[in-house]
């Protein structure tokens, strides 16, 4: 059969940020509602769609899946593990899949709750350009392609910020010297999604980074309306349906209701007011006393809007907030340090009613993480775990394991810190932060990112500088607009933008952004940015007052660690054969030792006595005697021409007969034994490299050299 029979292929390619971008439709997944293979250099996605033609009975909400995996053969790699297989999603793809399900969602309209599926397939990696941006275009291209209602495309780019200069798609190797990792997503005319990691940047580097990266996507979205034009489906049929009736008959008998339920500025008083509004409302869901009622799915998205329109149209017009608060107010805030005095580091980090305890565990380089990607295996020795369990919003559920968001939040925080963590040469431990969620009304991530400052300041980590957060909002209602610092958990729900930001007081470490609507403008980001700086240091003022920089030594229940160098060609004897030595040191001393390739060893232990023991045990293995200068040695044979003394470590040299006394001796044996304790001087080494020692030449009561004069 003639392959262009078989084939229906369709391709665009264009130069961008100096590399070829292809998209191509037509030669896989052809049974997907929508199917491209992207390539970028050399290094290959294929993303594919498929949705479900009719929404399932009774669905409330919108079930997208995305869907990121990386194959190990991308990289010519065998997965390590005994199956020799791709497992459950890594970290890693779990973010890369977050983080391109949350500009894509927005744009699918309201009332749409087909099952829709997107899965990404890393097929080939060049090992120069990273995956996730290319897989967030090839998704967005397959979407359009598969004629979804789908109010796209989007596109993406990542920023870098090199010796003062933005960076359009820097290369893996370009990375590693930029000041920013930023990545931005978005359509033609506005931004949807920011994700970063930065170096203490201001506002103003920030804001220049997300409009470059933005212009910098726009040829790419060229090219997908290019690659429809040529191969897109028919669009699909689909009107949002209209509630407009099923609206007008919740709002006369709950708006009140509703808006009294939001007067109430505990949270938990709130949610039970809400609730007797939503039972009273249960007489207008179907049922058999009501066939002619709502269906229960209409009824709770009425109910939502209901919520949102009377909370947006409060916020725009009184200028206040759910619980009284002006659009610029920041909660109050208690922070304590050393809550769990025997663990290395604590601090219980309180916001109104966001609540996050956060422990530090200080390590050494064995309880380092590794991890089996496909660049190569990478070693964490700073990791950030968040634990958001159902009691922390008064719910009773069934225990999974680490959630997506659990993962998302643990990474944002795990961002906002990593710029002002010390060196590993600095501080040489491994440093693992678990936050565990009290109380939740709010950007617990953020007050993971508080909580986490303290924390590790309370260890006696040297950080350069604490860290605070602060989630922003937004509500734009035509030309109204308000700006909100601190949101709550209903302002998130029922707002257009969730922006937070961390940072220090000399600048920003980690900035994330999701809006719900087209039209944020550039202003409107910086107004935001502008607000948020001042939050930021307000709540770094109060967190002062619990602690104000880094203990000045680790705790007392805190590893020691002490790090030494030794030639490289000298690890083997410290290691041993099969690493006899080293087992015997550690189980000898008590102490942790580790061996770095470069010659670098750690040695760790609570007890001080236990590292000095280690360090001289090494030192001796690996030391060179040094020439003139005098030991304490035993001899260990006698032998007709002289002795054998060890005198350094487990170092032998020979002391000839005519060495061993000023006297003539006939026999060594007359003067030494095995056994006996001698001291020696290091007269140097033969042409063989072996040790000439001498026992003449030292007073063997005192240990003092014998002079010349007193020789002669």
């Amino acid at each position: 059969m003639d392959k262009k029979i078989m084939f229906d292929k369709h391709t665009v390619e264009i130069d961008w940020a100096g590399t070829p971008l292809k998209l191509e439709t037509g030669g896989m997944a052809r049974q997907a509602d929508g199917a491209v293979l992207a390539t970028y250099g050399e290094t290959v996605l294929l993303a594919t769609v498929c949705a479900a033609r009719s929404a399932k009975p009774g669905q409330s909400f919108f079930p997208l899946t995305v869907n990121f995996q990386e194959k190990f053969y991308a990289t010519g790699k065998v997965p390590g593990g005994y199956f020799k297989r791709e497992g459950r999603p890594t970290e890693r793809e779990t973010l890369i899949s977050r983080l391109t399900d949350r500009p894509l969602r927005p744009l699918f309209p309201k009332g749409f709750m087909n099952e829709t599926q997107v899965i990404i397939t890393v097929l080939q990696h060049d090992l120069e350009n990273e995956p996730d941006v290319i897989g967030m275009i090839a998704a967005s291209a397959a979407i359009t392609l598969a004629g979804l209602p789908f109010m796209g495309p989007i596109a993406a780019s990542r920023i870098g910020y090199i010796d003062g200069e933005y960076v359009l798609q820097p290369s893996l190797q370009e990375m590693e010297n930029s000041d920013l990792d930023l990545v931005v997503a978005g359509t033609q005319d506005a931004v949807m999604m920011v994700e970063s990691e930065a170096k203490e940047l201001s506002e103003d580097i920030m804001l220049g980074a997300i409009a470059a990266a933005h212009e910098g996507f726009q040829p790419v979205i060229d090219a997908i309306i290019e690659l429809a034009e040529k191969a897109a489906k028919e669009p699909w049929d689909f009107a949002a349906p209209d509630y407009s009736a099923e609206k007008k008959q919740v709002a006369k008998l709950l708006e009140k209701d509703i808006a009294g339920a939001y007067k109430k500025t505990d949270k938990m008083e709130r949610v039970a007011a809400l609730a007797e509004a939503r039972d009273k409302g249960g007489k207008l869901v179907t049922s058999e006393e009501n066939p002619d009622g709502i269906d229960a799915s209409i009824f709770s998205e009425v109910f939502k809007s209901i919520e949102s329109a009377v909370v947006r149209g409060a916020v725009i017009k009184t200028k206040k907030r759910i619980d009284g608060r002006g659009l610029d107010q920041v909660r109050q805030i208690v922070g304590e340090v050393g809550t769990l005095p025997r663990t290395h580091g604590s601090s219980l980090f309180t916001r109104g009613e966001t609540q996050a305890l956060c422990v530090a565990t200080l390590g050494t380089s064995e309880d380092e993480q590794f991890v089996d990607e496909l660049t190569g295996t990478i070693k964490n020795r700073f990791m950030l775990h968040y634990n958001f369990l159902p009691f922390c919003v008064g719910e009773a559920r069934f225990l999974r394991g680490t959630s997506r968001r659990e993962y998302g939040h643990g990474k944002l925080a795990w961002r906002a810190l990593q710029a002002v963590l010390p060196s590993a040469e600095d501080f040489p431990y491994t440093i693992r932060i678990v936050s565990e969620i009290m109380e939740s009304n709010g950007s617990s991530s953020m007050a993971t990112v508080c909580g986490s400052s303290l924390a590790l300041m309370d260890a006696g980590v040297p950080i350069s500088n604490p860290v605070s957060g602060i989630a922003m909002g937004l509500i734009k209602e035509g030309d109204g607009i308000a700006i909100l610092s601190d949101i709550l958990g209903d302002e998130d729900h029922l707002g257009d933008m969730d922006f937070k930001v961390a940072g220090t007081r000399d600048g920003i470490t980690s900035l994330q952004m999701d809006i719900k609507i087209a039209g944020i403008t550039q202003d409107i980001m910086k107004d935001a940015l502008t607000q948020a700086s001042a939050g930021r240091l307000h709540i770094l003022d109060e967190m002062d007052k619990a602690i104000d920089g880094s203990r000045q030594e680790v705790g007392e229940f805190a590893p020691r660690i002490e790090t030494i160098k030794i030639p490289v060609d000298k690890i083997r004897d410290v290691i041993g054969t099969g690493g006899k030595v080293i087992r015997e040191i550690v189980d000898t001393t008590g102490a942790r030792v580790s061996v770095e390739d470069d010659g670098t060893i750690k040695i760790a232990s609570n007890d001080q006595k236990s590292i000095e023991a280690a360090k001289e045990w090494i030192h001796g293995l690996t030391a060179e005697p040094e020439e003139g200068v005098i030991y304490d040695g035993k001899v260990v044979k006698v032998m007709d021409f002289g002795a054998f003394v060890n005198f350094f470590g487990k170092r032998d040299g020979l002391v000839h007969v005519s060495q061993i006394a000023a006297e003539r001796v006939n026999h060594p044996s007359d003067h030494v034994k095995e056994g006996d304790m001698v001291k020696v001087k290091l007269m140097g080494f033969d042409n063989r490299g072996k040790v000439r020692l001498s026992m003449k030449v030292v007073d063997q009561e005192t240990g003092e050299e014998i002079s010349q004069d007193k020789d002669d």
